[in-house]
């Protein structure tokens, strides 16, 4: 038996959650945006403006080279900085750790409360959304206020590296954008040419135990294990983070046990790991596997590292 879970907004999970915003009262909202706005209506132009479609289909007009940029996901940090944009970045998340120079940025909240008010203050001309903080309400208040919002939503490892090319484009550094996907592209072929012709272990991702949650077919975890050379147990379910039942896993027969090395890892203890699944292949053959959940989980420039490090886990005798 499986069931849908929704996971929690913690640092874990960024880059593929699915969470609920929770915003103040609209009244303490409506003082600060007449403030800013003047009570002016809307603009439908902008001189000098390219229009772009952003990852969800939305028209979106941008001023050539924006220069002071908001980043509410941290693969959009990532990505930004790995453009050479520190300098143009205004605001960030309290998630967005990466690279270091992140952290000194002007934090506006976390993906599940960001703060209008902080956002306003920083004078915005572009502001980044990722659609996994499904931020709807805030884009259309921002979209109101004239600042313009690009969403992106990449749901495969090829759409992080075309999204990527993309807020090249946006920002005024195709060149860089493009050399870095070029690069990306060559690794993620590697991978896949290493593995094509390898027996496909069956895999379970573990997010956490208690409950078990792991990972659906549409999320990057999924695309990843597939690329690296595995097949997932829970590969064909619909919610994005399944909760499965010790018996579906002893039943399904996983023959290699994924999960995070690092932050997360206090919710997948190896000793419970051995102890539920002790009659899987996996925990018989001693095949655990470790990985960064920052690699796996944010569609930025280090899921290459992430797609290698899985190949490796689940072929480590292919050099």
């Amino acid at each position: 038996m499986t069931k849908t879970y929704q996971t929690r907004g913690n640092k874990t999970r960024n880059g593929t959650l699915i969470v609920i915003s929770v915003y103040p009262i609209i009244l303490a909202l409506i003082f600060p945006l007449l403030l800013y706005t003047g009570c002016r209506a809307p603009q439908t132009s902008a001189p000098g403006a390219t229009e772009y479609t952003d990852g969800l289909g939305r028209k979106v007009l941008i001023k050539k080279d924006p220069q002071r940029i908001i980043s509410l996901a941290p693969n959009v940090t990532e990505i930004l900085f790995a453009l050479g944009l520190g300098n143009r970045i205004e605001g960030v998340t309290t998630y967005c750790d990466f690279p270091e120079e992140a952290k000194a940025k002007a934090k506006i909240g976390d993906t599940l409360n960001p703060s209008i008010e902080r956002i306003l203050g920083l004078k915005p001309d572009l502001v980044i959304i990722s659609t996994a903080s499904q931020l709807e309400k805030l884009t259309s208040q921002l979209d109101q206020l004239s600042i313009p919002v690009f969403v992106t939503n990449p749901r495969k490892v090829s759409e992080a590296v075309a999204s990527l090319r993309l807020l090249g484009e946006v920002t005024g550094t195709g060149s860089q954008a493009n050399q870095l996907a070029d690069e990306m592209d060559r690794r993620i072929n590697a991978v896949e040419t290493r593995v094509k012709d390898l027996p496909k272990p069956r895999v379970l991702y573990v997010l956490q135990t208690d409950p078990l949650i792991t990972a659906g077919r549409n999320t990057f975890i999924n695309d990843l294990i597939m690329l690296a050379g595995g097949n997932s147990i829970s590969g064909d379910e619909k919610a994005d983070y399944p909760q499965f039942s010790r018996e579906t896993v002893v039943a399904r027969a996983p023959e290699i046990i994924i999960a995070p090395s690092s932050h997360g890892a206090e919710f997948v203890r190896e000793k419970d790991l051995r102890e539920q699944f002790a009659a899987t292949p996996a925990i018989r053959f001693d095949r655990i596997v470790r990985v960064n959940p920052d690699w796996v989980d944010r569609p930025g420039p280090r899921i290459v590292l992430g797609l290698e490090q899985l190949a490796q886990g689940l072929h480590p005798e292919k050099k």
